[in-house]
């Protein structure tokens, strides 16, 4: 049945995606352009790199996209320090039941100082064999390339992988990648249909999809 899991960070361990957004709409904000719900779904599932350059792009001031990473990116660390980057609820029990019994690993569009800083904060870090950064490898999500590093970290076949996902840029990478994907549809951002139909159990709640995974795993040896 399945040998390991891979879960997403944002939307699926802790409630962030609005502050990526917020944080994307007021960079832009203090360079006269408007960001709104288009450019936010054309971003989603890119790695740091990717939407750096989107909005630098957007922004048309000329800045280099290194440094509109780096303000974004520290507008998050900053976020995580004043309280504002929960676990969401049923994350950590998810995460713990799950490292019982299989190898866990992380697949992020995150940069790298974001997923460390969220993971220790949270007191989680420890469950985790691997963690991949969209930005350590060549293409961000749809692209399935987070999704394969992350099983070769763990070394196990991505068919033989559970892949934990909420948007749709990142169900189609984990479903590009050959694992069993399972979706917890983000209500602030709801996945594509087309994208939600690679998933083989969806659920909103936490506890369901833990159970589900617990199913899975529980079933290696049969």
């Amino acid at each position: 049945m399945a040998d390991a899991v891979v879960f997403d960070m944002d939307g699926v361990l802790v409630e962030s995606e609005h502050l990526w957004e917020e944080l994307w709409a007021g960079y832009a904000a203090a360079r006269g352009r408007a960001w709104g719900p288009a450019q936010t779904r054309d971003v989603q599932g890119m790695s740091a790199p990717e939407w750096a350059a989107y909005l630098t792009r957007f922004c048309g001031t000329g800045d280099p996209a290194e440094n509109t990473e780096r303000d974004v990116v520290d507008g998050m660390v900053q976020a995580l320090a004043d309280g504002r980057i929960g676990l969401l609820p049923g994350a950590r029990e998810m995460i713990t039941a799950t490292a019982e019994l299989a190898p866990v690993a992380l697949a992020s569009s995150a940069p790298r100082r974001v997923i460390d800083a969220v993971l220790v904060h949270h007191g989680v870090d420890h469950h985790f064999k691997a963690t991949v950064s969209s930005a350590e490898v060549a293409r961000g999500k749809p692209s399935p390339d987070v999704y394969l590093a992350a099983a070769r970290a763990l070394g196990v076949a991505p068919e033989r992988c559970l892949a934990v996902e909420d948007s749709s840029n990142g169900l189609r990478a984990a479903a590009a990648a050959g694992m069993t994907v399972v979706a917890i549809p983000n209500p602030q951002y709801p996945p594509a249909e087309d994208a939600l139909a690679a998933a083989s159990f969806r659920s909103s709640d936490h506890h369901a999809v833990r159970d589900y995974l617990l199913s899975r795993l529980d079933a290696r040896g049969e």
